[in-house]
């Protein structure tokens, strides 16, 4: 498989290219050139087929030029100690739980497999890589864990310290100057300001050159492909269960979890639609049809994408920019009101003993409010739950009165670091600071 540019259909790469130099300079995002048709395969797994096996076929699938199918499965297998799970709640509403992982979130599925892309193949190549990104914990506690032990692969990683700091989830050893891979740079400014730090490096292709930079993030399409791998895992545990339609719910986030189901469509899933609440980019039209706000600009006519902060919005469009009409057909927005997000919330425990944070409230209210398209011809419900419920500990207190426990693996990655190193300002500081650890 090739992956091209939004913004020119015409800079075809290969996936060793697109991770590692993960921002085309026309400023767009890779996204797949073509698709397989993977029906056949799809139909044949089942309950028995585990995660990092249909990571493995599906990596295969789809970069079967770069790596041989043993390679392919080698990586899904030392990416995938952990798997996500399908539950029935109900009768016809199943949830798909991202959070079984080291750090309780759906991060760690993409960046440990993006983590062992890169280690195969700078190995075989002989290179070396440096993420550079900005976190304020989550990012940084999971990128930790999956660069223990590797040889080739180093993060930059920019924290704020306003309005207070944010290291989190580190311990001495994975630090650099102590033999680890993690290069943590506190920045005297907030979120924000690690933003701009971010995009300001970037701007400069001599500097990502030199230093052979990429991002950890959504933008590099090595960690958004492997969330298309959470549904053929859904369906696998389904396709016994359910009769008619299937719908997915979720939250938007950067829409990285909805491009890549859309992904998962494209290689012959059986899916009949994703539901989300409406966001200012996500919107209905007049007829109560999906309407994606920036359309009415064209991709040449845009900024950049942004490195430190993605949004997958334009991966979204993309596909949908052949044929407009099927966008209105397979993405289900719908307007979901606080009190309706906290009655979920409610719902959720009441009914089903679940401690839903906001997200998957949020995703639940958006599909009750389209009962009526996923009530007829005992159409499924899959309510995506993105991390686990603690971290909206606050959200869930307020509406039932109770929080969920804090699990000891996640208690960790909480825990506050200190590197003992002074504050950094600007973006010169933080290339000096890279040239003397790096």
């Amino acid at each position: 498989m090739k992956f091209i540019s939004t913004r020119n259909p015409g800079h075809s790469v290969n996936f060793e290219t697109a991770v590692l130099d993960c921002i085309p300079a026309d400023g767009g995002l890779y996204v797949p050139e073509e698709s397989a048709d993977l029906r056949r395969w799809i139909l044949y797994t089942d309950e028995k087929t585990t995660f990092a096996s249909i990571a493995g076929a599906l990596t295969s699938a789809c970069i079967n030029e770069e790596f041989s199918p043993i390679i392919c499965e080698t990586i899904a297998s030392k990416a995938f100690p952990f798997a996500p799970e399908l539950k029935q709640i109900d009768e016809r509403l199943f949830t798909l739980n991202l959070f079984n992982t080291p750090t309780g979130s759906h991060k760690d599925f993409g960046i440990s497999y993006l983590v062992n892309c890169l280690e195969t193949i700078l190995t075989l190549k002989g290179r070396e890589a440096v993420f550079l990104d900005a976190t304020i914990g989550e990012l940084g506690a999971s990128l930790a864990r999956a660069l223990k032990g590797k040889k080739h692969i180093k993060a930059v990683l920019l924290y704020p310290t306003k309005p207070e700091p944010k290291i989190r989830g580190l311990c001495e050893s994975d630090f650099v100057w102590n033999g680890g891979n993690i290069l943590p740079i506190e920045i005297d400014g907030t979120e924000a300001d690690c933003h701009n730090i971010v995009r300001k490096i970037f701007a400069d292709r001599k500097l990502v050159e030199s230093f052979r930079l990429t991002v950890a993030n959504t933008a590099n399409i090595g960690r958004l492909m492997p969330q298309s791998f959470f549904y053929p895992f859904a369906f696998s545990r389904l396709k016994k269960l359910v009769c008619g339609d299937i719908f997915y719910a979720m939250a938007p986030g950067n829409y990285s979890n909805l491009v890549a189901g859309l992904y998962s469509w494209q290689l012959s899933l059986p899916v009949n639609g994703f539901i989300c609440p409406t966001t200012n980019e996500l919107n209905l039209d007049l007829r109560g049809n999906c309407e994606v706000m920036d359309s009415i600009v064209d991709f040449s006519g845009r900024e950049p994408c942004d490195p430190a902060s993605p949004s997958n919005l334009e991966r979204l469009e993309y596909v949908f920019d052949a044929n407009s009409m099927m966008l209105k057909h397979f993405i289900f927005p719908a307007d979901v009101s606080e009190q309706e997000s906290a009655a979920a919330c409610q719902e959720l425990f009441m009914k089903y003993g679940l401690h839903a944070g906001k997200a998957t409230s949020e995703a639940f209210a958006a599909a009750k409010k389209r009962s009526g398209m996923t009530s007829e011809d005992d159409a499924a419900v899959v309510l995506v739950r993105r991390d686990h419920p603690v971290f909206s500990s606050d959200f869930i207190k307020h509406n039932i009165g109770e929080a969920p426990d804090l699990p000891d693996n996640i208690r960790d990655i909480l825990s506050p670091s200190k590197t003992g190193r002074k504050l950094v300002s600007d973006a010169g500081e933080v290339i000096r600071t890279m040239e003397e650890f790096l």
